[in-house]
């Protein structure tokens, strides 16, 4: 295959330092995913009635070959593509025109045929729990709370006006793929019942709101496809969400539009977005 693939640290399309040569021969299952769909008949009327289709989780078997110097060579680059078959999450990436990448972890047996003392052909399958496909390239915008400048209070009352600028408090995040992605969004404090809101491009509102305040150095991460909420990395809680019952997601070849507000300013206070672009 012409692409390059990488499997954790190991690279399956080059020659290493060891002077052995990585050829993929084979990619399966990194273009399709299988689907879980349902369909009730329709009682006196033709067809039936489809529920919500959802992808799988992702089947990959990357097939390849592996050419040494030397049996010892040999017998290490296998060493190393048995570690790299992690039995723990760990990325798949393929420098396809779009660099894409997924979080896989063995399922299944590791093949290994010996073809010579200089060589092997390998079978590994590997699955992605997330079907997505993302972009190597991760998203990060960063802002403070909003603050307010200008304006001024007069002693006097004949009709004079004096504008205010809000400053900070906002960032767009964008998914240029094809299924919607989901952000992650980390407070940093001191913040105040922090809320966050975010916005897509039809107008309709998912909002965020932490019923407690940040500390100084507190750190709240909260990743919207896990539904988790962690505490400076230990404490795991659970924001309200209101305004609409669910959890904000970036619809594909769309953005959010994302601000954040405190009861109570701080310019130390830090909301960071992360997201990444994701494909069927």
């Amino acid at each position: 295959m012409a692409v390059a693939i990488t499997l954790g640290t190991l690279q399956l399309s080059n020659t290493d330092s060891a002077g052995v040569q990585w050829t993929v021969t084979n990619l399966k299952g990194w273009h399709s995913a299988g689907v879980r769909a349902g369909y009730q008949p329709r009682q006196s009327d033709h067809g039936g009635w489809a529920s919500p289709v959802y992808l799988d989780s992702r089947p990959i078997t990357v097939e390849g070959l592996l050419s040494a110097p030397s049996t010892s060579a040999r017998d290490a680059a296998i060493e190393q593509l048995i570690a790299a078959d992690s039995l723990t999450d760990t990325t798949l990436s393929v420098a396809e025109a779009i660099p894409k990448q997924a979080t896989v972890r063995r399922s299944g047996e590791l093949l290994i045929e010996l073809v010579n003392e200089y060589s092997a052909t390998y079978s590994a399958l590997v699955t992605a729990a997330d079907p997505r496909r993302y972009s190597t390239t991760l998203q990060s915008q960063s802002t403070g709370l909003p603050s307010v400048t200008g304006g001024l209070t007069l002693p006097i009352t004949m009709p004079i006006t004096i504008s205010t600028t809000s400053t900070g408090g906002g960032f767009t995040l964008t998914n240029a793929g094809t299924i919607a992605t989901r952000p992650t969004f980390t407070l940093t404090g001191p913040a105040a019942l922090p809320v966050i809101t975010a916005t897509r491009p039809d107008g309709s509102i998912s909002q965020l709101a932490y019923s407690e305040s940040l500390g100084a150095g507190d750190t709240l991460v909260i990743d919207t496809a896990a539904h988790s909420v962690i505490l400076n990395g230990t404490v795991s809680r659970r924001p309200f969400i209101s305004a609409q019952p669910y959890w904000p997601e970036i619809a594909p070849g769309s953005s959010l539009s994302v601000r954040w507000t405190a009861s109570a300013y701080d310019p130390a206070a830090l909301l960071t977005g992360t997201c990444r672009s994701a494909w069927m």
